[in-house]
């Protein structure tokens, strides 16, 4: 079949079955299937089964049913309460005051639980609740906590990072020190834009709270030893080249398995409810993983990568161009596919083109999970706007108009990181080159 008739034939199919309600990875697995009869002349059974196997049976792989366990561990534990109840007298001076505890411990918990959507759900039932009775703005309490729940998927140990590195293969050691100082910045614009915000709008915020003495936040302080202690633990491990991130993700399961019994809230149901819910995600996930494998070799066979790659080509995009119009197509992607979907769907198209627009592979996967964030952001198919609707009541577009002013710096930190690739390649250059 020519080309020009099957692309819009396999856009259909995957329309059509996503919109059917198939799951994600049997759709992906559909497409292919009508890829391979309509073009291949090899088997499509035995190209099937040689790739699902290569597939899934990727090393790099291992880490993610651990560190996805670890977080389902540390959503069952108290682990975020004290991160509230830690941070907030540090923040009482800031302009913003409390607001700033939804962004500080986002970036806090992401940095153990890997996952965009365990992140805004945990921190979402701790902290909405109490900024609510203290009276701040339901606007601003709802949107920081939308934009900053994306912090899981930038913020190592990152779930979906480690599905780009086993996709595209590429070192996933690099791409977390490469998610580092671009989750920092994001967290640096959320924090300056509530600072400006309550700045403009004094009228909005509540009244002040009575100071804390020294020693209530010194013993504030001291709840939060154990989460930066399990953050040194599993990320310091993997920059110190003392472990792997599949052996950092065991250690970081040891420890939270620690913390949980040492807090009291470790038992056997909540440690069996903790393996089933990440044997579940770590299922979804294997199976858009073995669909796209499958995709991916199907596509090569249709000879339509490498005609859209032509076609880009003779457009003379310069690379900002090129990342412009990206941009975009994953913001609309994003509408209808969930983050790791529209990863493991685009990558073996996508990247031929960019690499051969001469930008860094790993650059890129940090710009593509950026872009991603935003999708959880985006109506109709956000999950982190779901998971708030769950929690506030509020329909999703009243969700996704506060969370708007967190999608636009989304937009900025993406020019910035364009205009400046140092910012995510600085680290992995400095401390994996030693």
């Amino acid at each position: 079949m020519e080309i020009a008739l099957l692309s819009p034939l396999l856009v259909a199919v995957l329309f059509g079955a996503l919109a059917a309600g198939l799951w994600v990875g049997f759709a992906l697995i559909l497409v292919g299937l009508v890829a391979m009869v309509a073009a291949a002349p090899a088997p499509p059974e035995l190209v099937f089964a040689t790739k699902v196997w290569g597939g899934l049976s990727v090393w790099d792989l291992t880490a993610l049913p651990m560190f996805i366990w670890m977080g389902e561990i540390l959503v069952r534990s108290r682990l975020s309460s004290d991160m509230f109840s830690g941070l907030a007298p540090f923040t009482a001076r800031l302009p913003g005051r409390l607001l700033h505890v939804n962004v500080l411990c986002c970036a806090l918990f992401a940095a153990v639980s890997g996952s965009s959507a365990a992140t805004t759900a945990t921190i979402g039932r701790m902290s909405l609740p109490e900024l609510r009775a203290r009276g701040y703005d339901d606007r601003m309490a709802i949107g920081t906590l939308a934009g900053s729940g994306t912090f899981g998927f930038l913020i190592p140990p990152s779930i979906i990072l480690i599905v780009y590195g086993a996709a595209t293969e590429q070192s996933i050691a690099r791409l977390f020190l490469a998610g580092v100082v671009p989750g920092l910045m994001l967290a640096g614009l959320f924090g300056g834009y509530i600072m400006l915000w309550s700045l403009l709008n004094r009228a909005r915020m509540p009244a002040e709270e009575p100071p804390t003495d020294r020693r209530e936040a010194m013993r504030a302080a001291a709840r939060l030893l154990p989460v930066v202690g399990l953050i040194v633990a599993v990320i310091g491990s993997i920059y110190a080249g003392i472990a792997s991130p599949t052996e950092a993700a065991v250690i970081g399961v040891a420890g939270a398995l620690i913390l949980s019994w040492a807090t009291g809230a470790l038992s056997l149901t909540g440690l069996g409810d903790s393996l089933r819910a990440a044997t579940v995600t770590t299922c979804m996930i294997s199976f858009i993983l073995a669909g796209a494998a499958f995709l991916t070799v199907a596509m090569g066979y249709t000879g339509i990568p490498r005609q859209l790659a032509a076609w880009i080509g003779e457009m003379g995009l310069s690379p900002f161009a090129l990342l412009a119009i990206l941009t975009l197509f994953f913001i609309v992607m994003g509408m209808f596919l969930d983050g790791i979907s529209i990863v493991v769907l685009t990558v073996s198209i996508i990247l031929p083109m960019v690499t051969a627009a001469g930008i860094d592979p790993i650059w890129f996967g940090i710009f593509l999970v950026l872009v991603v964030e935003m999708s959880q952001i985006t109506p109709p198919v956000g999950f982190n706007l779901f998971v708030i609707q769950t929690i506030t009541g509020r329909d999703i577009f009243t969700v996704a108009r506060y969370a708007l002013p967190f999608f636009l710096l989304l937009v900025l930190a993406v020019a910035i990181l364009a205009g400046f690739p140092e910012i995510a390649l600085w680290l992995p250059g400095t401390m994996l080159s030693r």
